[in-house]
């Protein structure tokens, strides 16, 4: 008589399933480093050796990796599938910035929607802190702070949708645009009114997203990627004009060279 065998998964397994959840949801991110041996296994309530063998686990599929010096760290190779092709095709092909936009208009609008929808409070607090990081760089002169708080900010709805794949794919998306974000914000600098302007597109993101209004949040993201589209659009007009300019202004018009 045959008997069915019950098939009890290893520690090990549910140990590096926990750890990969994390990632996923983005509790860990790229480049965090994962807590001491020993202060894992008494959080997680498993022996050292099946702590250690979960990690190797995670690190034999790129998803950790120890580094000289000491310490395991979580890799971005989530994202760098998606970045490291399209960083190099952005720059070989500059209308792909439009492409990007026009994807990104759709993610963001889905993003904030569903974070609207699905945002906990731990969500929603990490949405003001990142709104106040925000608003605090805007109020500065500080081009690079204000492009990375601007990242930081769309990145905390992304991750508020709780879909594992818009939070990974903004992540990516974000990297991708970081040059352009930051042109746009230096543009942006010489229109007056400007930085009130993408502030208050910022606050009505974050608070159709507080007040649990999913329409509006969408339409708000929407809103606020068309703005920067058209920003971009300028700025690339602006930067042809110069170049043609500059040109223009290096001719040598000596008699020699007219017929």
């Amino acid at each position: 008589m045959s008997q069915n065998k019950v098939h009890v998964p290893r520690i090990s397994d549910a140990v590096a399933s926990s750890l990969e959840r994390r990632i996923l949801e983005g509790s860990l991110k790229p480049g965090d480093r994962l807590p001491p041996e020993r202060v894992l296994s008494l959080e997680l309530g498993v022996s050292r050796p099946s702590l250690r063998e979960a990690i190797q686990k995670l690190a034999s599929k790129g998803m950790v990796q120890s580094r000289q010096g000491g310490g395991t760290y979580v890799t971005d190779r989530l994202e760098s599938s998606f970045f490291d092709p399209w960083q190099d095709m952005m720059g070989a092909h500059p209308n792909l910035r439009e492409d990007m936009l026009e994807f990104r208009r759709m993610l963001e609008g889905q993003a904030a929607e569903w974070a609207a929808e699905r945002a906990t409070e731990a969500d929603l607090t990490r949405l003001d802190q990142a709104f106040e990081t925000l608003n605090d760089a805007f109020t500065a002169d500080d081009l690079e702070r204000r492009s990375s708080a601007d990242i930081s900010f769309h990145q905390a709805v992304g991750e508020a949708s709780h879909n594992a794949l818009v939070g990974h794919l903004s992540a990516a998306l974000l990297r991708l645009m970081h040059d352009n974000i930051r042109l746009n914000l230096g543009e942006l600098k010489s229109i007056p009114a400007a930085s009130s302007l993408l502030m208050r597109q910022h606050a009505a993101i974050h608070a159709a997203i507080s007040e649990r209004k999913p329409q509006a949040a969408r339409a708000a993201a929407e809103t606020h990627i068309d703005f920067v589209r058209e920003t971009l659009a300028q700025s690339l007009r602006s930067a042809a004009r110069r170049e043609t300019a500059a040109r223009r202004l290096n001719t040598d018009f000596s008699p020699s060279t007219i017929s």
